[in-house]
């Protein structure tokens, strides 16, 4: 969403959903933090049933647990989940991205080469992280579409959803903007060159060292919290 842009939505569920997750993506709703149905009902100025919907959303999306006798809160920050989540990543990106190259078009090249531009311009912009972690997914979606694959796309989806306060975190606080950065650089050269056995090592390396900076960056903090 660009700034000043007023979203439109389709459903109240939508927009309690879009609002709640890039509150939690963001940090504005800490882990652990309570998430009252009545108090969002209220502040939303809608009923409880779109609010109890968008709760439903952003569990499956591994953003909100339930529990109970405790209701919903946003999911802590887990080095445990971190190791499978890019591991699945790695397994299922690689694959479809070897799919993709020998499909991929001129336009699909200037495409991904326009957003890799976005991605380094809002960088040394200075912009806010989540610009960051949109434009990456961005990158690596249009890296995938040409594989064809609707269903690995949606498990694609749905893992970087789960993955993405993760990456925010290691774009923010650790070197990871620029190695990404060039690693994206140097996968999309390799896909132009129709390389996909080095293509598919380079994404399989740039998504499993992130994964790592990550559980360190994480393991540290817990460290000093005890």
């Amino acid at each position: 969403m660009s700034k000043g842009t007023t979203p439109i939505y389709k459903t109240r569920t939508q927009m309690v959903a879009d609002i709640l997750r890039e509150k939690i993506l963001t940090g504005e709703i800490v882990a652990g933090d309570p998430l009252r149905q009545d108090a969002i009902a209220k502040e939303f100025n809608v009923s409880r049933i779109p609010v109890r919907e968008a709760l439903l959303q952003l569990e499956a999306q591994g953003l909100v647990l339930f529990e109970a006798h405790k209701g919903a809160t946003a999911t802590e920050l887990s080095t445990a989940k971190i190791h499978e989540l890019f591991e699945l990543r790695a397994l299922v990106e690689c694959h479809v991205l070897e799919k993709a190259i020998d499909n991929m078009t001129e336009e699909d090249f200037s495409t991904t080469e326009k957003i890799l531009r976005s991605f380094e311009e809002t960088v040394e912009s200075g912009d806010q992280v989540e610009t960051w972690s949109d434009l990456n997914y961005a990158l690596h979606e249009a890296l995938y579409k040409p594989a064809d694959m609707p269903q690995a796309m949606e498990v694609i989806q749905s893992l970087n959803i789960k993955a993405d306060r993760y990456i925010r975190m290691q774009l923010l606080f650790t070197t990871g903007i620029d190695k990404a950065d060039q690693e994206h650089t140097e996968i999309l050269s390799l896909c132009r060159q129709r390389n996909k056995e080095a293509a598919s090592a380079l994404l399989r390396k740039h998504i499993l060292e992130a994964g790592q900076a990550i559980h360190d960056l994480l393991t540290e903090q817990q460290k000093k919290i005890a």
